[in-house]
């Protein structure tokens, strides 16, 4: 039977869960995520999905995986540094750093991965990390692992940043200092104030760190980051980005310094002790990219379809929050209600997932939107047909 000890522990909080009105199972979806598809047997219009550029259905990407996993096979067979580093992953990596305008790049097995891995690996018990409040979990984690002091400054306030880190740099207690954050916050879709955190750092001879999940292929010269976006080409050591978002497959890079990468070499821990991507990802990739490079259509187009999708939901009445980006957030604080909300969209033909605590703070429930370039206005419009009926069903519009 096992231990009752944590069999009790674990029915007891789900429980909770349920009686919170946040328990949920995990939808399953039958077919390609596009931006319709088919979820628990219905279909749907799909606002959920991070596949931004709709390359995660492109059929360039998926030529490319398959013909990558015939000539490598299904796997790289082993880590990185043994004879996991396949020809494909250095192309990758080398196209990469074209691309972010850096010396080098590290491709991990995730973006979480990344996260844990560099982190940890730059940072001790003797240094401080800056980091902002709404930070990504795999941040806060790889701040955890490494043992440095964790200084949370308020979100996107450049003053309590300044003030927090001149008060650690004149302790004296710490050896080196990191800026810690998000280009894009996942759930409010705002973009982090990335050229006044630069200045601050510079002033105090702090080193910036910045993750770019929702930001690659998003923001910036053709979606090369945030970064591009603000013009600090040379002013941000560490970037991350994912390939598993607006690239459509899965995996992250790490961007930097040729010095930076060769330390993540032997010292990032998922980079050393994971199997390395499979091959038809490395490929799937790499064709991401080289669309990227070649044209900004599709990151025009997703532009285009966000700034549509926000204008009518605005002049319904729904509260967007602070989003300046496609990912767009509908508040509406109670965690229950949020959820109860998402639950009518979807019978009505549209999915977009509720979102509570602890993803968010408590209060700040929310359903949150994804607009991608591959959809369509007639799509859109019919999804805000349909927030505006269950809107003012359930009286929150």
């Amino acid at each position: 039977m096992g231990s009752k000890t944590l069999h009790d522990f674990l029915v007891k909080n789900l429980e909770e869960l349920k009686a919170q009105g946040v328990y949920r199972k995990l939808p399953v979806v039958t077919g390609p995520t596009g931006p319709k598809c088919i979820i628990n047997g219905k279909e749907v219009i799909n606002l959920s999905s991070n596949n931004y550029l709709g390359f995660a259905n492109d059929p360039r990407l998926i030529e490319a995986a398959i013909k990558a996993t015939e000539k490598y096979g299904a796997g790289a067979g082993a880590v990185r540094t043994i004879v996991g580093t396949l020809d494909i992953h250095e192309e990758l990596e080398e196209k990469l750093a074209k691309f972010k305008k850096t010396e080098g790049v590290i491709v991990f097995q995730s973006g979480f991965n990344c996260n844990m891995g560099t982190v940890s690996a730059l940072m001790t018990k003797e240094d401080a990390i800056l980091s902002d409040e709404l930070n990504h979990a795999s941040i806060i984690d790889g701040c955890r692992l490494s043992g440095a002091k964790i200084l949370r400054y308020k979100h996107n306030d450049m003053d309590d940043l300044r003030k927090t880190l001149k008060e650690a740099y004149e302790s004296g207690q710490y050896k080196k200092f990191m800026i810690v954050t998000d280009g894009v916050f996942s759930m409010d879709g705002d973009i982090a104030r990335l050229p006044e955190i630069v200045e601050i750092a510079e002033e105090f001879d702090a080193f910036v760190y910045v993750d770019d999940a929702h930001a690659s292929g998003v923001l910036g010269k053709n979606g090369s980051g945030s970064v591009s976006h603000f013009g600090l080409y040379g002013r941000v050591d560490v970037q991350v980005g994912t390939l598993s978002k607006a690239i459509g497959v899965v995996g992250g890079y790490v961007a930097g310094s040729k010095e930076l990468i060769d330390w993540l070499k032997h010292r990032g821990r998922p980079f050393l002790f994971s199997t390395a991507m499979t091959p038809g990802a490395a490929a799937a990739a790499l064709k991401a990219i080289e669309i990227l490079s070649e044209s900004s259509e599709l990151v025009d187009r997703l532009w285009d379809n966000a700034k549509y999708f926000k204008e009518k939901l605005s002049a319904l009445g729904f509260d967007l929050g602070k989003s300046e980006t496609p990912i767009t957030p509908v508040i509406i604080g109670d965690e229950a209600k949020a959820m109860q909300f998402s639950d009518e969209l979807f019978k009505e033909g549209l999915f977009a997932q509720g979102i509570a605590y602890p993803t968010v703070p408590r209060g700040k429930a929310r359903v949150r939107n994804i607009v991608t370039a591959a959809h369509t206005k007639d799509m859109l419009d019919e999804a805000v047909a349909i927030y505006e009926k269950v809107g003012k069903r359930m009286g929150i519009i």
